[in-house]
């Protein structure tokens, strides 16, 4: 008995001497696909699942393995925007709503495209807002005002982001053209094409795009996210088909973005369409990261928007009724899901500036989030 005593012992402190170097197998993490759904809580997906699967079955982001939820409130306000939340994201720093990429007393500070592209990772952002938005801007950009789209579409170029994908067209083209949506003579669209972008305007130009290098824009503003304009699952699709080409990694934020707008304006159908748009994506980046090995998904949101629930509805889910509390941000916090290498550590409740820092560890960015 005491020999049977003394070998359970051993092998329960073995397998607790095992956990460290199982963690430490984490740090394999080769690539990142960071999926945001603006504006979408606990009540969007609840809600998405049940009119979508029923109330028993899953949506895609469901069937990820960790879980854990995000605190979202910005420098200045309780409840944030996306300019600020997106930074918190990027940075690992909070700033005041509105700001992007700048701390409130006006630091710049690095974000994570340029983390990334600091150890020769490849970088994208894809979004059905114009890439130019907050939520995409604050990846890669650094300005004052989130209302500065005209700048936000100079630096994307300038800062060498391999895939933008989303609508924005008329912030990069010179006032003198008809969609344009600048102020100025610049023409960003050439300069991009000087750059070494490839330009993609449709669907099929997407999807024909032999380039390392591409810059789709589907919209003068924001997308219409119907045919025949290229889906968010093409745009992932497409994305991660050249970021995966670089053998050192890649770092990719897809966005669905106009989760949000359907919550703003109480439109409980086009939050169910947006939701499903948004898994739709999420299947394309599983179905990648399962193949891959090496690859984390993270998905969550920036800020939970309308304060939905599901207030009355069919066992079958048929004749759901929605109860809203705003047609603004709110300050819920909001869910995580991650599947892939080192998907464990993003289990639990943490503010969102952690999440960088995360990221951090995992593919081992150096001198980020700055001290």
């Amino acid at each position: 008995m005491k020999k049977l005593l003394i070998l359970s012992l051993f092998l329960i402190l073995a397998s607790c001497a095992e956990k460290p170097q199982k963690e430490l197998k984490t740090r394999n993490c080769k690539n990142v696909i960071f999926m945001i759904g603006d504006g979408m809580g606990t009540g969007h997906i609840s809600a998405t699942r049940i009119a979508t699967v029923g109330p028993d079955s899953a949506l895609t982001m469901d069937t990820m393995p960790y879980t854990g939820f995000v605190k979202t409130h910005s420098a200045n306000r309780l409840i944030t925007d996306s300019a600020a939340s997106g930074t918190a994201m990027s940075t690992g720093y909070k700033t005041d709503n509105g700001v992007i990429g700048l701390t409130p007393n006006g630091t710049r500070v690095k974000n994570i495209v340029k983390a990334c592209q600091e150890i020769n990772m490849a970088t994208g952002l894809v979004a059905t807002s114009s890439i130019t938005h907050a939520t995409p801007a604050s990846m890669a950009t650094h300005v004052e005002s989130r209302n500065q789209q005209n700048e936000i579409a100079r630096q994307l170029i300038e800062n060498k982001v391999d895939v933008l994908l989303g609508g924005g067209l008329g912030f990069f083209l010179p006032q003198s053209h008809p969609l344009s949506k600048r102020t100025d003579d610049l023409d960003i669209l050439s300069t991009a094409k000087e750059s070494g972008y490839d330009i993609a305007q449709t669907r099929e130009e997407l999807l024909n795009s032999q380039a390392k290098k591409l810059l789709g824009l589907f919209g003068p503003v924001s997308m219409k996210t119907t045919e025949p304009e290229p889906s968010l699952a093409d745009m992932t699709e497409k994305a991660l088909k050249i970021l995966s080409g670089r053998k050192t990694g890649f770092f990719l934020m897809v966005e669905g973005s106009q989760i949000d707008w359907g919550a703003h304006d109480n439109d409980f159908q086009e939050v169910l369409r947006q939701t499903r748009l948004f898994d739709e994506a999420i299947a394309v980046a599983l179905d990648f990261a399962k193949k891959d090995k090496h690859t984390l998904v993270i998905v969550t949101s920036d800020h939970e928007t309308g304060g939905l629930a599901v207030n009355k509805g069919d066992r079958d889910g048929k004749n759901l009724v929605a109860g809203w509390t705003s047609g603004s941000h709110t300050a819920e916090m909001v869910p995580l899901f991650a599947y892939g290498p080192g998907g464990q550590r993003f289990v639990g409740l943490f503010d969102n500036t952690k999440i960088p820092q995360k990221f951090a560890q995992l593919i081992d960015l150096k001198d980020f989030p700055q001290e």
